[in-house]
């Protein structure tokens, strides 16, 4: 496990690292020292697990599991403070565990050990999903809206966001291309580094009086540029259907 350890206190932080270091099922310990810097971490390093001190200047350790929840990949938490008064807040936001300080050894491996066995539950779980969504979700204005995916015409790119055609409009969505091509690789075709086209909506190549391509699709009034580098694939694509 990668386990991030978050506390403002020096000493605090540097016996927990000493607790993780005699423990197999630890391989590597991060540090951060408030819940700003927490949140980075996460973000950057992406750790299984955080051992996180409740009160903290700035933001403190119940604002940083609230954060730290909404991320895709949501670490397990397991809080460690000297004030036992937080321990009904702490399990609101769904904690592992609550250890008061100073940690036991013993306290600590059995918390470990449940966090682990989560992580393990929540892997099988995805891995007996089948291979892709048939939806794409897309948050608009704090709620969550399905796109069923064989109503997609096209992804493409814009800067940081990714604009879905689908046959109800367009949607903005967080998936980068990359993640999308990866995924949907057998139903979407690059055709430019900033567009993925649905194969089964594609009709042919229009080629406009200054000598771009673009794909012409069924039922979508769009068309989308084909890059001199992708042209060849999306040829051999139409000659194949």
């Amino acid at each position: 496990m990668k386990v991030l350890v978050v506390d403002d206190e020096p000493l605090a932080q540097q016996r927990l690292e000493q607790l993780l270091a005699q423990m197999s099922r630890v391989e590597t310990i991060l540090k951060a020292n408030n819940g700003q810097q927490a949140i980075e971490v996460c973000q950057t390093e992406k750790p299984d697990l955080v051992l996180l001190d409740i009160r903290m200047p700035g933001i403190d350790g119940l604002e940083t599991a609230q954060h730290l929840s909404q991320m895709e990949k949501s670490p397990a938490i397991i809080f460690t403070t000297a004030y036992d008064e937080y321990a009904l807040d702490a399990f609101k936001v769904n904690a592992v565990d609550y250890l008061l300080k100073p940690v036991r050894q013993e306290k600590l491996a059995e918390s470990i050990e449940r966090a682990s066995q989560l992580n393990r539950i929540q892997l099988q779980a995805i891995k007996s999903q089948p291979e892709g969504r048939t939806n794409i979700t897309a948050k608009i204005s704090g709620n969550i809206k399905l796109i069923p995916i064989a109503d997609i015409f096209y992804f493409q790119a814009d800067q940081k966001y990714v604009t879905v055609k689908h046959v109800n409009g367009e949607t903005i969505i967080e998936d980068t291309l990359k993640e999308l091509q990866a995924e949907f690789e057998a139903d979407f075709i690059r055709v430019h580094r900033n567009a993925l086209v649905a194969k089964k909506y594609i009709t042919g190549i229009h080629k406009n009086a200054a000598g771009h391509n673009f794909v012409t699709m069924n039922d979508c009034d769009s068309m989308v540029e084909i890059s001199r580098r992708h042209l060849s694939g999306v040829k051999k694509l139409i000659t194949s259907m």
